[in-house]
């Protein structure tokens, strides 16, 4: 039996093949802690900014009878320390034959060519793999950027989200004029499209301001000096299209406002929301939206670089767990901790929605049954807190965090409640030397729907 398929002990309602990250990382270290048979393996993934992440592991030997649980586990590990740090240059020192997999897993026409391939779009350069001996793997370095946090004047933000796009007007600090336009981007293959809607948005929200001083804006995706990288929001885009026309989508509104302007990845502007509006630090957002999107503001209350894209981690060690359709990879966290979680569980608790019906109003009729007391409906949210439960010690080891700020669409109303009373729960008996270490907030009900868009707005510094 795989030393990595460990059942949680508090009991599923729902998708009872779930076997957590966390439980079957230690319990693997616990097996190699107990063996004579080890190996030193050291992975190092370096960014263009020169900072390095570097985890120093312990495996079993090649040949002691865990050959696939080591592959696995440490496959794992990189995928992790990959989306959650990020980085062009993949450094890997240890067992000749297990670096040799794992090059061919992440290379070109590997497994994980998604990964790679992602990568080299954020980063402009090919991902590259060397395998060195351990003298020549680089020494793990960070660094602490400030942004954000500049309430000064009359400001626009926005947040693009799959489903919506919020707007705040916004005068020193104080949001004058919130709103959330739907709309449907993901489908959308004309950059035109686009380009309107924010315009016209960007325009609705200076009419209730004197005068626009800065622009600061949130979306899902990579966006490096105002440049989107990659942002599923344009996936329909066509290359070429997005290349030309949505790359430098909001260098050209910069220009034609020009003011200071500002975008981030979604995730990163929800971790400043938080440490804005709880006065707090060491802090992971999670926004459990069409997707997952989180951010971490570090002790400093500063952002470190981090790609921060906990979406594609992997959390479930179940090998018949949910595919994540974009990345073609199992347990991913986006299929635990978003709308797509929802639609995944709802058929378990005995929902029977049409195909054609989108995920937003898959979740909203869920929600409406959950905020009835439907136990089914309560089932699924259920879940997603013991998924959260368990997962957040995962998180731990890549984040020193002491605060989670938690939001977003799927956790509105008596479903986002019981997601964080069983979070707590899963923390206190599972890992009670966690649990008074993390803690767990929530904005209030105003705060989860638009205040992402006014923590955008203090991006940019007047």
């Amino acid at each position: 039996m795989s030393l990595l398929e460990v059942t949680p002990n508090v009991p599923m309602p729902l998708d009872k093949g779930f076997c957590p990250s966390i439980l079957g990382n230690r319990n693997y270290r616990d097996a190699v802690g107990r063996s004579d048979s080890t190996s030193a393996m050291i992975i190092a993934l370096e960014r263009t900014d020169g900072c390095v992440s570097r985890l120093d592991l312990t495996v079993f030997m090649p040949g002691s009878g865990h050959d696939a649980d080591t592959l696995r586990y440490v496959e794992r590990q990189i995928k992790a320390l990959l989306w959650a740090r990020g980085g062009s240059v993949l450094h890997l020192s240890g067992p000749a034959v297990l670096c040799e997999q794992l090059s061919a897993i992440y290379s070109p026409g590997g497994a994980r060519a998604y990964d790679a391939n992602r990568m080299k779009v954020v980063y402009d350069r090919d991902f590259e793999i060397r395998i060195v001996p351990a003298d020549e793997v680089p020494v793990a370095k960070s660094r602490s950027i400030p942004i954000g946090g500049h309430l000064d004047g009359c400001r626009i933000g926005f947040d693009l989200g799959a489903s919506d796009y919020k707007l705040s007007a916004v005068v020193d600090g104080e949001a004058v004029f919130t709103t959330e336009i739907p709309w449907n981007p993901s489908v959308q293959t004309d950059p035109q499209y686009h380009i309107e809607r924010i315009a016209e948005g960007l325009k609705l929200a200076a009419e209730k301001l004197p005068r626009v001083d800065a622009i600061g804006g949130s979306a899902a995706g990579a966006y490096v000096d105002n440049m989107a990288k990659y942002a599923s929001l344009f996936r329909s885009v066509p290359a070429d299209a997005f290349h030309e026309h949505i790359r430098p989508i909001f260098l050209n509104l910069a220009r034609e406002w020009n003011v200071p302007f500002e975008v981030l990845n979604d995730g990163e502007v929800t971790a400043l929301a938080g440490a804005m509006s709880l006065k707090e630090h060491s802090l992971l957002g999670i926004a459990m939206g069409s997707s997952e999107a989180t951010g971490f503001v570090n002790e400093e209350s500063l952002f470190t670089g981090n790609y921060n894209e906990l979406a594609y981690v992997p959390v479930d060690f179940n090998p018949d767990a949910a595919i994540d359709p974009i990345a073609d990879d199992i347990g991913c966290g986006a299929q635990y901790f978003s709308q797509q979680a929802v639609a995944k569980l709802a058929p378990e608790a005995g929902f029977d929605f049409p195909e054609e019906m989108l995920f937003p109003e898959r979740l909203k009729a869920v929600q409406e049954k959950a905020n009835e007391g439907d136990p089914a409906a309560l089932d699924i949210f259920t879940t997603i807190g013991i998924y959260l439960g368990y997962t957040l010690p995962h998180y731990k080891e890549l984040y020193d965090f002491k605060n989670v700020l938690i939001l977003g669409r799927v956790t509105s109303g008596r479903g986002g409640e019981v997601i964080i009373e069983k979070t707590q729960e899963v923390l206190n008996k599972e890992f009670p030397e966690l649990a008074g270490e993390i803690a767990l907030h929530v904005p209030d009900e105003k705060s989860r729907r638009v205040g992402q868009a006014v923590a955008a707005a203090s991006l940019p510094n007047i």
